[in-house]
């Protein structure tokens, strides 16, 4: 039995703005996903300055944690854990919302308030361990490459 109310078909031309929509996604995801499975780097800072953003080692560190290897995960950034779920209901909820369209549930009040606290609070603790690994912290900076072929100032 389902709950709420009845929906109607989708009509022809609301499938393909759908199908449209998820093909740009899809297309901008696939260049990230592929240089997140290979050994090339998706950090913007690191890439073309050798210098590590807030955020880097967070993908390399997501990908430890889920092969298992949580030692590895925490050593490349301690907050992982925290912000690759945080990371994914963001990128997905906007992702789902863009796709759907007029179809997707517009966020609460509620549920806007709480992920900008989430996603405030996540950001000051992601520059204070940026700028505490500078002074040596969790193992110092997160070792980077740089697109150019060279090593950061921490590889």
């Amino acid at each position: 039995m389902a709950c709420g109310p009845p929906t109607k078909p989708l009509s022809r031309e609301a499938r393909r703005g759908v199908l449209k929509r998820l093909a740009i996604v899809l297309a901008v995801a696939a260049p990230y996903l592929a240089a997140s499975a290979s050994d090339w780097t998706v950090c913007a800072a690191a890439g073309l300055f050798g210098v590590p953003c807030p955020g880097c080692g967070l993908t390399r560190a997501t990908l430890a944690g889920l092969r298992g290897d949580l030692a590895g995960a925490f050593r490349l950034h301690p907050l992982f854990a925290a912000a690759a779920p945080a990371y994914f209901y963001l990128v997905f909820g906007i992702a789902y919302r863009y796709v759907a369209g007029p179809l997707a549930r517009p966020p609460s009040r509620l549920e806007n308030r709480i992920v900008s606290l989430v996603a405030g609070v996540l950001v000051v603790l992601l520059l204070a361990v940026w700028v505490s690994r500078f002074f040596g912290a969790f193992g110092g900076p997160v070792p980077v490459r740089t697109w150019w072929g060279g090593h950061g100032l921490t590889g």
